[in-house]
């Protein structure tokens, strides 16, 4: 039982703008991850199949998108520092 109404706003405040704030971080970073420069040699390659799959799927060999790698990163980085905070810190769980 919550004695202030408010406590609960706060608490879906809190939950609420980190995910959006994540949505569209991510947004915004997928959909620009296929502008840099290229050089020619690089749409030769996007072009390339090697590898085709038993549904009819195609694998090229195109980069990761930056964007992707460090929210992976990130998410390992601060799972880590989690687990390690809380265990230093004796917090219950």
């Amino acid at each position: 039982m919550r004695f202030f109404a408010l406590s609960n706003f706060k608490d879906i405040v809190l939950y609420l703008f980190p995910t959006l704030v994540f949505m569209i971080l991510f947004g915004l970073g997928l959909s620009y991850a296929r502008f840099r420069v290229r050089g020619p040699e690089d749409e030769a390659r996007e072009n390339r199949i090697i590898y085709h799959f038993a549904a009819g799927i195609k694998d090229r060999d195109v980069g990761f998108p930056l964007v992707m790698t460090l929210i992976i990163a990130g998410t390992v980085i601060w799972a880590f520092f989690y687990i390690l905070m809380h265990g230093l810190l004796g917090v219950k769980i």
